[in-house]
């Protein structure tokens, strides 16, 4: 039994010690050479052949599809709802370094960031997961761009939300 559960522990750490950190930003690539199916083809190969080529029903169709495909994974949490987003792609020549694409796009702030904020810590409130419903609010309160009623109602559910905290924690913690 005692070796089983240091077993099960080195498995757990090991797996902690495996993840890290996660990135801002993952871009992955993919290059679409031809348009046959090949069963000698890895199966995420084929499945990524398979949803490029989709729709495509003419040999010329399916001929324009050939090329570079980037796909962009962003996750900034810290990030959101802090303003304009500019993504800025550059394909650059492998081995002469020119620039041969520059593309920009904007992203604006969507102005229902703050709604968004205040209903997560209402829901966050409502599941018994009070210090996110508190972190929630904290938002609503600091971005400038919320309206004066989203504003007033964080500010006073923040106490209900720390009153319900304080009520589930025992008689005697010093928290409390």
């Amino acid at each position: 039994m005692g070796v089983n559960v240091c077993y099960t522990l080195l498995a757990v750490l090991l797996l902690g010690a495996c993840a890290g950190p996660r990135e801002a930003l993952v871009v992955k690539q993919f290059q679409l050479r031809d348009q046959a199916r090949s069963s000698g083809d890895e199966p995420m190969v084929r499945m990524e052949k398979e949803r490029r080529l989709r729709g495509a029903v003419s040999m010329e169709e399916r001929k324009e599809k050939l090329g570079q495909y980037y796909t962009m994974i962003w996750s900034d949490p810290a990030g959101a709802s802090q303003g304009e987003v500019e993504v800025v792609f550059q394909y650059q020549q492998g081995a002469t370094a020119s620039l041969v694409k520059r593309m920009v796009k904007k992203f604006p702030a969507s102005p229902l960031v703050p709604d968004a904020n205040f209903r997560a810590g209402y829901a966050h409130y409502n599941g018994g997961n009070y210090d996110a419903a508190v972190a929630a609010f904290k938002k609503v309160l600091d971005d400038k761009k919320s309206p004066p009623e989203l504003t007033e109602l964080a500010l006073s559910l923040t106490p209900q939300v720390l009153a319900a905290k304080a009520g589930k924690l025992p008689a005697k913690d010093p928290n409390r």
